[in-house]
């Protein structure tokens, strides 16, 4: 009877609020996410505090962190949240001009910079009540993690080798190219691909300490490395950051083309053989099946068709 009562007193709005209290460890930006007023989410915090018997959240230096039993519970409170919006949407078909979903996709910012803002148009006109979060993949880059918990329904970015598995479908193809300023002495010079290695070269800031980025496994690959002396971890900024100095950014022709008519850029075709850049979107086995998630996935290649050029056709692999 008290396991009863206890579960009478708990409802799947306290269940969303000690979801997001727990991932975002703080109260505050916790309010931010669920749009709350943060005493409410302080108060439901400490209704669930009571109803735990456990503080949940605790102090740590400047910050929180939490416990040992409020980790425990970040996955059940993420299963539950995504089997009842699973059970609600699926049980009566999913229609995106009355559906309420809330659809949360993390990014890679290589992307085409028109590819995030057309896709949230195209939702936003299909799905008026629906929600969109766009993350940035995790600096822990465990999106495997996020999927599964429900913390994020799809992820989209460039692999090397996307792992094995994830359901995924292949987005577009880019062709690897420079983008340097028009004083760029290679403009007026050409290269080869020793002065293309000397050269300063500017990089995204890696995910996490160690890691490698996509072009420079590559270059690793051919036993090859090049000059890096600048890094970013705003990828936007960079083409602006190329146009008022010497630095090189090396990544997908797509990108590049969407900065070479408003900045005084050039681009140029690397020395050094370069793969396709193949860009992937990818879930989790728990959302494969699920209608609403089904739609999400063909806003994302309906975006991907309209930019890609046509060698970068897509193809699902399952």
């Amino acid at each position: 009877m008290r396991d009863q009562a206890l579960f009478d007193k708990i409802d799947l709005h306290l269940i969303r609020v000690l979801h997001t209290v727990l991932t975002e460890r703080s109260v505050s930006r916790a309010a931010i996410r669920l749009g709350m007023y943060q005493p409410a989410v302080s108060s439901a915090l400490k209704r669930l505090r009571a109803l735990s018997g456990d503080p949940l959240l605790v102090r740590s230096g400047s910050g929180m962190v939490p416990t040992d039993a409020a980790l425990r519970m970040i996955e059940p409170s993420a299963s539950i949240l995504r089997s009842a919006e699973v059970l609600f949407s699926d049980a009566r078909g999913f229609d995106p001009q009355t559906a309420t979903n809330t659809f949360r996709v993390a990014a890679s910012d290589y992307l085409d910079p028109l590819f995030l803002p057309m896709f949230v148009t195209q939702v936003k006109a299909q799905a008026p009540l629906c929600r969109i979060e766009i993350h940035p993949l995790s600096p822990d880059s465990n999106y495997h993690a996020h999927l599964a918990l429900g913390n994020v329904d799809l992820v989209i970015g460039n692999w090397l080798k996307p792992p094995e598995d994830l359901h995924m479908a292949r987005l577009f193809g880019d062709e690897i190219v420079s983008l340097v300023s028009t004083d760029h002495p290679a403009v007026r010079r050409g290269w080869d691909a020793d002065t293309w290695l000397v050269a300063e070269h500017i990089a995204p800031t890696p995910l996490h300490p160690g890691a490698r980025g996509i072009i420079d496994q590559m270059l690793d690959a051919q036993g090859l490395q090049r000059n890096i002396t600048a890094r970013c971890a705003h990828f936007s900024l960079i083409p602006d950051m190329v146009a008022s100095s010497l630095l090189v950014l090396t990544t997908g022709r797509q990108y590049c083309e969407r900065f070479a008519a408003r900045l005084p850029v050039r681009i140029l075709p690397c020395p050094v053989d370069f793969p396709r850049l193949m860009y992937y979107q990818l879930w989790h086995e728990r959302t494969h099946a699920s209608s609403s998630a089904r739609w999400l996935r063909d806003r994302i290649k309906s975006v991907a068709a309209s930019l890609r050029t046509p060698a970068g056709a897509a193809k699902d692999i399952h």
